[in-house]
């Protein structure tokens, strides 16, 4: 049986690397004046990074598209491997806009790989069922190859959405996807971390009132020099790590010495929010079935895995309470 630990400390705290970034990355390069790279240009980063950051972190995740077999190779053993099957709906330089299940990438999972990742477009709007439809699946496929899923929803306003409040989507989103049960719930940082320690703690306690199981915050949209002390106050209030990119390593795209620049910024960076994560977060293993709801015994949805983090292997069942 598949567990969490594949891609924890032995804290049993995550702090991994995201990687997968496609087009945006592409964008990033742009942004730094490096205009629009070609593919390789991607590629030798994305190795770079993985070279570098990975023996460090628990688990690095990757996208098969730009240089999958290059990049997993960097990643040591001692580093779980997730890989995103996301097919991306995304314009040129433009935010991502909807996803969909690469199926070409569930259909030929990578030996090795550890986790699916899923990015999920959350919106109010009329496809909104279609997409919980759509994390169900997810789940379900990683369940039916024995590795774990993590899930991700990005909140976005619907077309004509007014005052929308970001924080309260986010946590509506994690009451309506969290309750599918996937093994890891990727979400983004309360108040973009802009808030004081006070408010950012208020704001996690809020979210983890949300989740059924582990979760971690993501680093898009919170500034470099405030996201440690967002990843503390996450964990203080019961997230368990971060899954992060660019507050690692977006200050390195389009440097001339890359793996210099990683080596002397982004190594140190990640090493500080593992002792951070060691520190205060909540191990993935106190997470159990109904702990958030406080029913002993409650049951996962169907097609869910009996206790979020524990995924039995192809064609096996979960042992009663596992």
């Amino acid at each position: 049986m598949t567990t969490l630990d594949a891609i924890a400390r032995p804290s049993a705290a995550f702090a991994m690397v995201a990687m997968d970034q496609r087009e945006s990355l592409r964008h990033m390069f742009d942004l730094a004046g490096r205009g629009r790279p070609d593919d390789d240009v991607l590629i030798d980063f994305k190795v770079a990074v993985a070279s570098e950051l990975a023996p460090y972190a628990s688990g690095f995740l990757a996208d098969r598209q730009f240089g999958f077999d290059r990049v997993s190779a960097a990643v040591p053993e001692s580093t779980g491997l997730i890989l995103a099957v996301d097919a991306l709906d995304q314009a040129d330089g433009g935010p991502v806009e909807d996803t969909t299940l690469d199926e070409d990438a569930i259909a030929a999972i990578p030996a090795g790989v550890d986790a699916l990742k899923l990015l999920l477009i959350w919106r109010r709007d009329e496809r909104r069922k279609a997409r919980v439809a759509l994390a169900a699946r997810f789940i379900e496929v990683a369940r039916a190859h024995g590795v774990l899923s993590v899930l991700e929803p990005v909140v976005r306003a619907a077309p004509g959405e007014d005052a929308f409040d970001t924080d309260a989507a986010i946590r509506e989103a994690a009451r309506e996807l969290a309750a599918l049960h996937p093994d890891l719930y990727k979400a983004q940082v309360p108040l973009a971390g802009a808030g004081d320690e006070r408010a950012q703690r208020a704001a996690s306690a809020d979210l983890d009132a949300c989740m059924t199981g582990p979760w971690v915050v993501l680093s898009q949209g919170v500034d470099r020099d405030r996201f440690a002390d967002a990843v503390r106050a996450a964990c203080l209030e019961g997230a368990s790590g971060f899954l992060a990119g660019r507050a690692l390593w977006s200050d390195i795209v389009g440097t001339t010495d890359v793996r210099e620049g990683l080596r002397a910024r982004s190594v140190d960076r990640l090493k500080a929010l593992g002792d951070i994560v060691d520190e205060t977060a909540r191990p993935w293993r106190d997470w159990s079935a109904g702990s958030a709801t406080g029913e002993p015994g409650a049951t996962a949805e169907p097609g869910a895995t009996a206790e979020p983090g524990t995924t039995a292997e192809p064609g096996a069942s979960a042992e009663p309470g596992a």
